[in-house]
């Protein structure tokens, strides 16, 4: 039999995609809405973007580590699953087959074929199909905590540094409505970037990360003009 071609999914995007995305998010809107709050607090443009440089180190530290510790603990889970499930495999492996069978029954298969397929798969690689029918964890799917660590840094900093280029070729006068407006560009970019490598509609993607992306430098902005006016 001639082989066939393995066919490419958008899901073999996933790991990366949200890590970098969710980083590349929230670097242009905290940066972008720190920004703004200072600047609407009356703020000189150089504390202006001394707030926003720091914003965007700490910033970026804090996405690393986050994403590092979480994804760290979602491999730990995983692992200690597929330990478990390879001492349950070799204290009893005919209730394993029987299990893994009962797996492919659910899913539509007679039983007859169901037990021919899990002993077949069992004979090949009992751990990997365990993993991957009873656990539900893939090559694809599993955890790279470097991986997302490094992504979401990355994206964070890379997100951050667009609204900062903004208060340079800015005068004080139009920084806020600037960077504001800039920012929500970027946004949309970004949202249509996203949805386009992940095979979603581009337009739902762009208009979500604007809309959050706005609300939060409208929040940050009355705060700093409140706190600007009565200090």
């Amino acid at each position: 039999m001639n082989k066939i071609p393995p066919e490419t999914h958008k899901s073999k995007h996933i790991n990366w995609l949200r890590a970098a995305v969710l980083g590349a998010n929230d670097g242009i809107v905290s940066t972008a809405s720190l920004i703004v709050g200072v600047a609407s607090a009356n703020s000189s443009q150089q504390s202006v973007l001394l707030a926003g440089i720091a914003g965007l180190v700490a910033g970026a530290m804090s996405m690393a580590a986050g994403e590092y510790v979480s994804v760290s603990s979602q491999a730990d889970t995983e692992s200690a699953d597929l330990i478990k499930e390879q001492k349950e495999i070799a204290a009893n492996p005919e209730y394993e087959r029987m299990e893994l069978a009962q797996i492919y029954v659910q899913r539509g298969l007679d039983l007859e074929l169901a037990t021919k397929v899990s002993e077949q798969l069992m004979a090949h690689d009992a751990l990997g199909s365990h993993a991957r029918d009873e656990l539900g964890i893939t090559e694809v799917m599993s955890a790279k905590p470097i991986q997302a660590a490094l992504a979401s840094a990355g994206a964070f900093s890379v997100g951050a540094a667009l609204p900062l280029l903004l208060i340079l070729i800015s005068s004080r006068e139009i920084l806020i409505p600037l960077v504001s407006g800039g920012s929500i560009v970027f946004l949309v970019v970004l949202g249509i970037l996203a949805a386009w490598v992940g095979g979603a509609n581009i337009w739902k993607g762009a208009f979500r990360v604007a809309l959050w992306g706005a609300l939060a430098m409208a929040l940050t902005a009355g705060v700093g003009t409140l706190f600007g006016a009565s200090v």
